[in-house]
């Protein structure tokens, strides 16, 4: 670290042990301490932006899982429960949630008895519309301190990160 570059909290952890333990290498704290304050940091400023629209975050996450598949913004429960990365259980209680607002419908299929369908409301819909820009317009603010440059090598970083630690994409294996 340059000696004109700021010190965040992390240095400071580091100093102490760096004076209890001189004997161990806490440069795996340095990038895990990191993460960690940092996923706060950012779900903190996000969960914000959301509340300052009367929205959760994973009201948001429903919606735009139900916004990303495309019109017409329907999804069987078992594919949004997927693609929202959440259990069945949780997906009822928060489409539950989501009905009593108005901003989703729950149909069953017709073609399979068995399957529930989710669709956005046309008020989900002009909602997500209008929260995904904001989103947006906050995680790029959030990001400012980074140059372009910086944030794609860090997202190819935490991609490699993500992978090494067995994330994978839904459906794929490699």
């Amino acid at each position: 670290m340059a000696a004109t570059e700021p010190r965040d909290g992390v240095d400071a952890i580091i100093d102490q042990w760096r004076i209890a333990r001189p004997d161990l290498d806490c440069s795996p704290m340095e990038v895990v301490g990191r993460l960690s304050r940092a996923s706060r940091l950012l779900e903190r400023a996000v969960k914000d932006e959301f509340a300052a629209h009367g929205v959760e975050p994973w009201e948001f996450d429903v919606l735009a899982t139900l916004l990303r598949a495309g019109p017409p913004h329907v999804l069987s429960a078992g594919a949004l429960s997927t693609a929202a990365m959440v259990s069945s259980a949780a997906l009822t209680n928060r489409i539950d949630r989501l009905l009593d607002r108005g901003l989703v419908e729950r149909a069953v299929d017709p073609g399979h008895r068995r399957r529930v369908l989710i669709s956005l409301t046309t008020q989900g819909l002009a909602l997500v519309n209008e929260l995904v820009e904001r989103h947006l317009a906050n995680e790029r603010r959030l990001l400012d301190g980074l140059a372009a440059a910086d944030r794609d090598r860090l997202a190819e970083l935490l991609r490699r990160l993500l992978v090494s630690l067995g994330d994978r994409a839904p459906g794929r294996s490699t």
